[in-house]
């Protein structure tokens, strides 16, 4: 089974991929970080010159992502695992040819806190440029969100909120996976 997790950066998805992983111990769990599969080299994906003029991934567009490469390891991981979790902000792209049974999530949290969330984790924790961040976020990534990400919240099977306790978002996924039909002895 192929379970996806989308929505926009800082929404939780991550660390609901970690506590799903972690409730679903009488099967073996896959997970995939979609922010492991960006392009790396101008030859690929969609790339536009930084404020110094230095040429930068555009990581909010869905065509930076090596979605090709994504699928072929979420195809081999299907073969060893009964169940893999693909996350990241276009997880919904991805295309498997192994997964027998999908579920695609949306984590669902407002704008601000998903700003407040991505501030702690990459100017407070990382070092990041404040400045830098909230310049990228009003000039890009706000609409790239609307663009790229939050159109494919009707497509989901389930949508979530990123705000409540990840431990009883995890029960909420996998009863709702459950309920959509599950084979029993994987769940």
């Amino acid at each position: 089974m192929l379970v996806t997790l989308t929505g926009g950066a800082g929404a939780g998805k991550t660390t609901l991929a970690a506590a799903l992983a972690a409730a679903a111990p009488r099967f073996p769990v896959r997970v995939l970080h979609g922010d492991d599969y960006y392009f790396r080299s101008p030859e690929h994906g969609v790339w536009a010159p930084d404020e110094a003029g230095a040429p930068r991934l555009d990581v909010g567009d869905p065509r930076s992502l090596d979605l090709v490469r994504l699928a072929a390891d979420a195809d081999t991981a299907l073969a060893a695992s009964a169940v893999v979790i693909v996350e990241g902000l276009f997880a919904r792209h991805l295309e498997s040819r192994a997964a027998d049974v999908r579920f695609d999530v949306f984590v669902d949290l407002p704008a601000d806190l998903r700003l407040v969330r991505k501030i702690e984790r990459k100017c407070l924790r990382d070092g990041f440029p404040l400045d830098v961040l909230l310049r990228n976020y009003r000039l890009h990534r706000r609409g790239a969100h609307a663009r790229h990400v939050e159109p494919v919240r009707d497509d989901c099977d389930l949508v979530v909120d990123g705000a409540l306790p990840v431990d009883g978002l995890a029960r909420q996924v996998w009863a709702a996976i459950a309920a959509d039909g599950l084979p029993p002895d994987s769940a």
